[in-house]
């Protein structure tokens, strides 16, 4: 490797092409998309002839670290533990409380601060963080040359902090040859999009190179026409309309789109603004800084497409795709045919939802409790066989909250997340650390509960019991409920027990009820109480209420029991058998093992990704003797069902429970 001899100051980043990354790929390494500023810092250890040296440099070479004095601090004491001299490529970002990145508008105001008391003010205000992805120089050596794979493993042994995390200096998450995970979180967490990198590639200072490849996020949405601009230049007709959104019967102006048209549409919609023409301004905020504007009538929606939202509410980087024939236009509202108005506070939010999927639009929905959930993509389909979307999943949660709310109340909820459908990749999420609105609850459980590995970053956990953290988790694409068996202020001692009945490959569900009545008649020769309901898949579970301070082992010894007798009397059907291999073809399998403190079942009344949209439903034992078939209780017809039956799983709630010694005497 050569020995470095460039100016730091000097130095200018390695830019990505706006060429989009295959998601998967051997040999591609996909980061987060940071929406900050980009910044080249130079990091030198103390000498016995100079201090330590901290100096950052912008991508167009301007001093940034008297802007950011809490950084330089960070990166000061990090300096002693250096082995030499580090140039160090990153993104300072904005950051929230927990010291999450958040978009570019949050550091906007910072940016060109000189005074020092507006800067400490600034700190104070909108604090900032030094996420950092490449190295440049390790010592005396200018490691460029490496290969990005090599650059980084350098890095990570360099450079004595932790990738993610709330530090004011960290490392940037990546995860190699796969991003369908991280594209995943990305869509649903709202970032702006991600990078991938060529592993084997050099660094290219200063160039713009097709090793490192954008892939960002686009929204789209529906706006209303207010205006429009003169045209500029060799510009024809128009230069950009003025956009708003509906708000207490007027428009808010949220920006221009003046991009996206070719010629045959500058003249079709010219054509459209001059039939609507006014001389009245329908915004409710008249865009002040738009010279010799034209305004309209509110009867006209167009289709655009933007990065996202600042938080003063306007559009960046706006393009235009089309106009929305489809949506009518009352009094500066997007509209479909008229419908009757509901009153109910549950009804009106999932109209308010199902307009804005028919829509297609993202937007805010009032929630009963007073609260505010932004929700996207709601158009999305879930389940591709059943025509069903997002939006489906949503307005089902908020139908059955009465009845789904008080089953997770207080516990500790797991997530398993289908961003792009039940037949696309999933995956489990039990912490997080990000950002969440306002009336999602979020709890730290102490770390000898915590069944994760405390090193493996923040412990944040989602708790259950609100409808806004129950529709924010279906907004994530979480599709089911996955609570935990105690509460997060007990979390040590079970409230109910769980049995699993698992059938194998191609049994049939009518052996799954034979092992359920099997269940029931051992279950009452102990006199022990319990209540049965369709997984919402293919088997069955069989809950029991447990008396106050019972610990996992023993509710998991109280269903080892029935499970050890029901399968010792029937061993051609039902078996305890954990490996799947071992197991006798066509059996249940009855499983006690999920009694451990930190696993879950689906709950009660939650929706399965499984292929018919199933419902985990409460049964009453009637049922399960004359015979049921699980795939009558669906996404679609478990509502009306829930309203007609009531709630079958109160008992496990508020009923009797389980004499556990006396159940023991009688074993």
């Amino acid at each position: 490797m050569p020995k470095w001899r460039d100016d730091p100051a000097k130095v200018r980043p390695m830019l990505a092409s706006l060429d989009p990354p295959p998601v998967v790929q051997p040999g591609m390494v996909y980061e987060p998309k940071y929406d900050g500023i980009r910044a080249l810092v130079d990091l030198r250890p103390a000498t016995k002839d100079e201090p330590v040296i901290v100096e950052m440099y912008s991508r167009n070479g301007h001093a940034k670290a008297h802007q950011f004095p809490a950084i330089v601090a960070a990166l000061k004491k990090i300096a002693p533990k250096l082995d030499g001299p580090l140039l160090l490529d990153g993104e300072i970002v904005a950051t929230d409380e927990a010291g999450r990145p958040l978009p570019f508008g949050r550091l906007q105001g910072r940016i060109h601060l000189t005074a020092a008391t507006d800067i400490a003010r600034a700190e104070k205000s909108q604090p900032a963080a030094l996420v950092v992805f490449d190295l440049l120089r390790d010592d005396d050596r200018d490691v460029r040359g490496l290969s990005m794979a090599a650059r980084r493993l350098r890095l990570q042994d360099a450079l004595p902090v932790k990738t993610g995390g709330a530090a004011l200096v960290r490392l940037s998450e990546i995860v190699a040859d796969d991003g369908r995970e991280m594209l995943a979180r990305a869509e649903c967490e709202g970032w702006e999009g991600l990078i991938g990198k060529d592993g084997g590639s050099v660094y290219h200072s200063g160039r713009r190179s097709p090793a490192w490849r954008k892939l960002k996020l686009l929204k789209r949405e529906t706006f209303v026409v207010g205006g429009w601009t003169d045209p500029q230049h060799t510009r024809q007709h128009f230069g950009s309309l003025a956009l708003g959104l509906p708000e207490a019967g007027r428009l808010r102006w949220v920006g221009n789109v003046g991009t996206g048209f070719d010629q045959a549409e500058l003249t079709r919609v010219a054509a459209r603004l001059d039939a609507l023409a006014t001389n009245t301004c329908p915004f409710v905020n008249p865009p002040k800084a738009i010279v010799k504007a034209h305004w309209v009538k509110p009867a006209m929606a167009v289709e655009v497409q933007f990065t996202e939202m600042t938080e003063d509410g306007m559009l960046r980087h706006p393009v235009y795709v089309g106009e929305r024939d489809d949506v009518r236009i009352t009094a500066g509202r997007a509209t479909g045919a008229a419908e009757p108005v509901p009153t109910d506070p549950l009804a009106v939010l999932i109209a308010r939802l199902h307009a804005l999927e028919e829509s297609r639009r993202d937007g805010e929905v009032d929630l009963p409790n007073g609260d505010r959930l932004r929700v996207t993509n709601l158009a999305k389909v879930f389940w591709p066989a059943l025509g069903l979307t997002k939006g489906d999943l949503l307005r089902y949660y908020a139908a059955v909250s009465p009845f789904a709310l008080p089953v997770i109340a207080d516990r500790p909820m797991i997530m398993r997340r289908f961003p792009n459908g039940i037949t696309q990749h999933a995956f489990y999420q039990q912490r997080h650390p990000e950002a969440v609105p306002t009336g999602v609850r979020r709890e730290v459980l102490d770390e000898d509960v915590d069944p994760i590995d405390p090193d493996e970053g923040g412990r944040e956990r989602l708790i259950g019991g609100s409808l806004t953290t129950l529709l924010y988790m279906a907004q994530l694409a979480s599709i089911s409920l996955d609570p935990w068996f105690s509460r997060v202020t007990d979390p040590l001692h079970q409230d109910f027990a769980a049995i699993d009945l698992d059938p194998g490959d191609d049994v049939p569900f009518a052996r799954v009820l034979d092992v359920a009545r099997w269940c029931k008649e051992e279950l009452d020769r102990l006199k022990i109480p319990a209540v049965p309901k369709t997984s919402g898949s293919s088997g069955m579970h069989i809950y029991i209420k447990l008396p106050p301070k019972t610990t996992y082992e023993t509710g998991q010894l109280l269903c080892h029991l029935i499970a050890t007798l029901v399968s010792s009397k029937h061993p051609r059907v039902a078996t305890i058998e954990r490996m799947v291999k071992k197991r006798p073809k066509g059996t249940v399998y009855v499983d006690y093992l999920q009694n451990i403190l930190g696993k879950s079942l689906a709950a009660a009344y939650a929706v399965r990704a499984s292929d018919y949209a199933g419902v985990s439903t409460p049964l009453t034992w009637n049922e399960v003797a004359e015979g049921v078939d699980p795939r009558d209780f669906t996404l679609r017809t478990a509502p009306a069902r829930f309203r007609e039956a009531g709630d079958l799983w109160e008992p496990i709630r508020t009923g009797k429970a389980v004499n556990i010694p006396k159940v023991l005497a009688r074993s």
